[in-house]
């Protein structure tokens, strides 16, 4: 399989999200790289369904709660930004505050 950067950075945020969707359903909290893939392969999905960057970008926000990470990641991740590929082209999506 040849694959181009893009595609395998693209699929290490997919492995590292499934990672860390396993420990939220074992109510583990998530670390940093956790936290930042799971919100950006969320983020990728959706564009790939057609979403809008704004909702995106809305939708992004909602996915985790501090309570679902360890102690200061929070505040490590003041805005996480995603190139995503949507039915109309590549976009940069970025989602401020992301964890609430």
């Amino acid at each position: 399989m040849d694959l181009t950067p893009r595609e395998k950075d693209k699929l290490l945020i997919f492995a590292a999200s499934l990672l860390a969707e396993r420990r939220l359903k074992k109510g583990l909290l998530l670390n940093y790289p956790e936290a930042i893939a799971y919100i950006s392969a969320e983020i990728m999905e959706g564009a790939r369904e057609g979403r809008t960057v704004a909702d995106l970008m809305s939708y992004g926000a909602t996915l985790l709660r501090r309570d679902q990470v360890m102690d200061g990641i929070a505040e490590m991740i003041p805005e996480i930004q995603v190139e995503a590929t949507f039915p109309d082209g590549t976009k940069l999506v970025t989602v401020h505050q992301p964890i609430v």
